[in-house]
């Protein structure tokens, strides 16, 4: 592997560690890095999506506890099936509507211009979404209840047909309107997460694994241990962030930078 492509996967790890779960959208942060290193193209796709696996197991191995009680207790735990069932039904939606549509979403929506537009209406959404004076009615995972994962489910969607949206912000921001508490929503992000992204990973390795080299199977695990580690050090600090703040920053944060991208593209 060389040097090129050995710094490409460190940067763009390091991009997925840190974005994959705050709601600014590790895919539109991944598609505007990958076009400003020159790194596109199939494969350039398949290991944006594949290292997202090293985010996914960081929530994996911080949650290993939770996710053990809950994977030996389910037959006797009615909590431990609601988690597992709830999980199960907020992520068909992302499968249904996902599935179909995704090689027409990579073709027409992986590009910069409609990341940046996506950003900024993402920001604007989650200002007008905290300006809301709403009460939590539902303080951890476990107490959620199936029409609530649904609904977080349907939210998703909205990640899933627009890159830039960003899935843990959809999700978030959805599980607040419907009544989580900030951490219960951004707990129940992580565990959404969990088989959404692992399959998405997969299925793309499926399609594009005869495509690549050793060289490319080097960069990809490169890629998935640096997201792994720099994804555990978000999460422990956006769980303490979150406790005690709102998602404002974030949204500031996309609208600026949008604006900037919409700006240089119209200037060409």
């Amino acid at each position: 592997m060389d040097i090129w492509s050995l710094l490409q996967a460190l940067i763009l790890g390091i991009v997925e560690g840190a974005t994959e779960f705050i709601p600014v959208s590790s895919t539109g942060h991944l598609i505007l890095v990958q076009n400003w290193l020159g790194f596109t193209g199939e494969k350039a796709n398949a290991f944006a999506i594949f290292i997202q696996l090293g985010a996914i197991l960081a929530v994996v191995w911080l949650y290993r506890t939770k996710l053990f009680t809950v994977a030996i207790s389910w037959p006797h735990d009615a909590a431990a099936r609601r988690l597992i069932l709830n999980i199960l039904i907020a992520t068909i939606p992302a499968v249904v509507v996902g599935l179909p549509t995704e090689k027409w979403i990579e073709a027409h929506l992986f590009k910069p211009w409609p990341v940046a537009l996506a950003l900024v209406l993402g920001g604007v959404a989650i200002l007008l979404i905290e300006r809301r004076d709403t009460r939590a009615s539902f303080a951890t995972i476990d107490e959620i209840p199936i029409r609530i994962a649904v609904g977080v489910g349907l939210f998703q969607i909205l990640a899933i047909l627009f890159p830039g949206i960003s899935r843990s912000g959809a999700t978030i921001m959805g599980a607040l309107i419907l009544g989580l508490s900030r951490l219960a929503a951004t707990e129940f992000s992580f565990f959404l997460a969990i088989p959404v992204l692992i399959g998405a990973s997969l299925l793309k390795l499926k399609n594009v694994y005869m495509l690549l080299t050793p060289n490319d199977w080097l960069t990809f695990s490169v890629g998935l241990v640096v997201s792994f580690v720099v994804a555990i050090i978000v999460i422990r600090r956006l769980l303490a962030y979150v406790s005690h703040n709102s998602f404002t920053v974030f949204a500031w944060y996309r609208i600026v930078l949008g604006c900037i991208l919409l700006f240089a593209w119209r200037a060409g």
